[in-house]
């Protein structure tokens, strides 16, 4: 083992391989026993594939080279297709149109062209259409407009496979339920006499209050006689759908915690009763719903349900004997991600693991045996390599507690000289209200092979700790989220984890945001900063993003415009004359939720303070970056910028980085 400072050593995990290896895996469906899930890969530009497994094991893209299935529905996207009898229906990024996917045949549009987004297919089979939701930008200078439709497919006999449709003959789609700001989740019952759904209105995002509707369908198609049967503006309903024997289903957070609920035999009543008897009192069994099609819960047969949940951050997968309620855990090294799967003998899903890469995996229900299909990175790390999440617990404002994954230095080759501290990275996740995992994540291990430290940390507004947890960060975005980064640096440093003197605080999106605010409002804590496509100023975002966000920082800071003070005072492009420290930003130049005007005005605002400040901006990149080029540039660059402010020189081979100021 050498002997050689933090941040020097030599990692068989390059940037390359990070790209390389990230494969982004989700969308898990079974169609009889072929499965099928997406696959965006970062060498083909970012395009996600429709990939499907055969029962004899054969592996093969479904969608040919030109075809990216991706919804922006919401700019975030999800529930992008759906499959049955082998044929397959989905949005085409490039021109958002409606698809059929038939085998041996070229894919045909259902829609026309137009500005029109449709995400979260459900197949109407006795009516031979797609059920969907629709989000209708054609009024230019409007909000769009957001409804369920119905998508005519015509009949699935094989001599309809290759039917073109002329230009006059594409539907954009039927209007059959319309007047709130937004719906998702049409599941139709299992004789397709009824339809169940969610929808909202602003200000609300769907994890803080959703109504669940049930309609009869008339024989025209119609919704007869539609009801709310749950949920409200403090209630977040959660993935309705139905038994085998047509009982209405869902996740509901009405008593503080997401568990599964189902309804009386008419589906019409507010009265329900929770499935799952034996449940930790501290479980969750629903995700918010940032994008189409996620699943917690699925039926494996006529009496069971295969179901994730979460307790402390980590998910967990287990059945459910519906007659008892009893939950039994099983295929306790998997951890389930946002999309599961199943039939009367197994369970499909993306799954992450703490020591190896997220793949999807096949698990046997009576065993609890599970098969790889597929897995996101074909570089393994070796077990010397890879540092492994330790959850903390860790004191914050309020005298409350926070939570969050620390990841310590990992290089079975390399030791640091005694008595020296490792630099930490803090990490805040995106959302605000999403969630850090402890599953392996090539990222991290990027910068823990290399001899950082790292904690991912799930400050108060984070999912998976209860409703109560998540709306601690209402009316205090940029205190709560900051000030549990700071608390989780500190106790790291204090206890001998973490160097103070190089503490770095980085994020995308949300995470952006808190970075910058951290550094703007708590000057001297960290010593340098990396923001991806982060906030710098909330009122130029309140009047410039998309529909699904545009009222989301009223219930964070506060209505706009009437908080307008407050909006201003918590933007970190009106502190730069407290910023102290290097800064590096990141943006893609065709991201639509954080526009690129917020990254450029802190760089400038930086640069003109005279703090040294690097600005690294990508052609074709959206919101997330999925090119390898990109992950590539952006994961050496922040390397390089950390070598140069701390006076370390990475063992990498890397393109220098103009930094302004240094």
């Amino acid at each position: 083992m050498q002997i050689s400072p933090y941040g020097t050593w030599v990692s068989p995990l390059s940037a390359a391989a990070v790209a390389a290896g990230g494969l982004r895996l989700s969308a898990v469906l079974l169609d009889g026993d072929d499965i099928y899930w997406l696959e965006g890969r970062p060498q083909e530009g970012g395009r996600y594939a429709l990939v499907r497994r055969r029962p004899d094991g054969s592996v093969s893209d479904v969608t040919p080279p030109e075809m990216n299935v991706r919804s922006r529905v919401h700019e975030y996207g999800g529930g992008a297709y759906t499959v049955r009898d082998g044929v397959a229906y989905g949005a085409n990024f490039t021109d958002q149109r409606v698809y059929r996917i038939a085998p041996g045949t070229a894919p045909t549009p259902l829609t026309p062209a137009g500005a029109w987004r449709y995400a979260d297919f459900e197949i109407d089979a006795r009516r031979d259409r797609l059920i969907c939701v629709r989000e209708d930008h054609t009024q230019e200078g409007r909000e769009p407009v957001n409804t369920l439709v119905g998508i005519p497919i015509g009949p699935a006999e094989a001599g309809h496979y290759d039917r073109k449709l002329s230009g006059d003959q594409l539907s954009a789609g039927a209007v059959i339920a319309s007047g709130h700001d937004f719906y998702s989740t049409p599941r139709l019952s299992p004789d397709g006499s009824r339809l169940a759904w969610l929808a909202w209105r602003h200000p609300a995002m769907p994890w803080d209050g959703t109504e669940l509707w049930v309609a009869d369908i008339d024989e025209s198609g119609a919704l007869a006689r539609p009801a709310c049967v749950a949920g409200g503006e403090a209630e977040s309903i959660y993935q309705p759908g139905w038994s085998p024997d047509g009982m209405l289903y869902y996740v509901s957070d009405r008593d503080g915690w997401w568990k599964i609920y189902r309804s009386d035999r008419s589906g019409r009543s507010r009265a329900a009763e929770a499935v799952v008897r034996n449940a930790p009192p501290d479980a969750e069994f629903g995700r918010p719903e940032w994008v189409f099609g996620t699943a917690t819960w699925r039926w494996a047969g006529l009496s069971r349900l295969v179901v994730s949940y979460t307790r402390g951050g980590r998910w967990h997968l287990g059945v459910v004997h519906v007659a008892t309620g009893i939950l039994s855990d099983i295929a306790a090294d998997v951890q389930p991600h946002d999309w599961i799967a199943a039939d009367a003998t197994h369970a499909v899903m993306v799954a992450g693991f703490a020591g190896k890469p997220d793949a999807v995996v096949r698990v046997d229900l009576a065993s609890g045996a599970s098969e790889t299909i597929r897995v996101a990175s074909t570089r393994p790390l070796e077990a010397g390599f890879v540092s492994v999440a330790e959850p903390i617990e860790f004191p914050t404002e309020d005298r409350r507690t926070a939570h969050a994954f620390y990841y310590p230095p990992r290089n079975k080759d390399f030791s640091a000289p005694a008595g020296d501290a490792p630099p930490l990275i803090a990490t805040s996740h995106g959302g605000p209200t999403s969630a850090a995992r402890p599953t392996f994540d090539q990222h991290i291990q990027y910068w823990t092979s290399r001899g950082f430290a790292v904690v991912d940390v799930n400050y108060g507004g984070s999912s998976g700790y209860g409703r109560a947890y998540r709306e601690r960060l209402n009316g205090r975005w940029g205190i709560v989220d900051v000030a549990d980064l700071i608390g989780a640096a500190r106790v790291l440093s204090a206890t001998g984890r973490a160097d103070p003197r190089r503490l770095i605080i980085r994020g995308g999106s949300a995470g952006g945001y808190t970075t910058l605010a951290a550094l703007a409002f708590h000057p001297g804590v960290f010593k340098a900063g990396a923001s991806y496509y982060g906030i710098s100023d909330l009122e130029v975002l309140e009047l410039d993003t998309h529909k699904f966000e545009s009222r989301y920082s009223h219930r964070l800071i506060g209505p706009y415009p009437e908080a307008k003070a407050v909006y201003r005072a918590r933007s970190p492009i009106h502190a730069i004359d407290r910023l102290a420290c290097p800064l590096i930003l990141f943006q893609g130049l065709e991201d639509k939720v954080v526009p690129p005007n917020q990254s450029q005005m802190m760089a400038d605002a930086v640069r003109a303070k005279g703090l040294p400040v690097a600005y690294l901006a990508f052609e074709g990149e959206q919101h997330g970056f999925r090119k390898a080029e990109t992950i590539i540039r952006s994961l050496e660059a922040e390397l390089y910028f950390y070598g140069k402010v701390f006076g370390f020189t990475p063992a990498d081979p890397i393109a220098p980085v103009e930094i302004e100021n240094l």
